[in-house]
């Protein structure tokens, strides 16, 4: 009985590493988006999603374009985004994603999206560029 309890204790021990280093991963790469995110607007245009990246249980970075990104805020509760594989965003409008009134859905699920942030990607790539040749100059990794 010992060595089943002990099994399964060793058995969850990764997952709550893996837990860990993702949670604290997104938390890091919403601080980068965000330091790059305008004032909240009240929509955008978006013709495809392009690409997009979960950044928490309520955030979300969506490309619209190579270098339109959007940092959206959904309500809660919207349960595992930062686990999903894909997801959808609808537009009541054509074409035009709007805050308080269109949604992220994926897995059943349909969280509303309650702000959109543009996205500042190009001085976020050029910063993150500048970041990575002066680690290299100074010789770091």
């Amino acid at each position: 009985m010992f060595r089943v309890v002990l099994l399964a204790a060793l058995s969850i021990l990764p997952a709550a590493f893996v837990q860990a280093d993702t949670r604290a991963t997104e938390a890091k790469n919403l601080a980068r988006f965000e330091q790059f995110a305008g004032a909240p607007i009240e929509s955008f245009d978006m013709w495809q999603l392009y690409q997009w990246q979960s950044l928490g249980p309520d955030r979300l970075a969506v490309w619209s374009a190579v270098n339109k990104v959007w940092l959206l805020k959904v309500s809660q509760p919207c349960i595992r985004l930062e686990d999903t594989n894909a997801i959808k965003i609808t537009s009541q409008m054509t074409h035009k994603v709007t805050a308080r009134f269109d949604y992220v859905d994926f897995a059943a699920q349909h969280c509303q999206i309650q702000e959109i942030r543009p996205v500042d990607y190009v001085a976020m790539r050029r910063a993150e560029k500048g970041t990575a040749d002066r680690r290299q100059a100074s010789g770091g990794t």
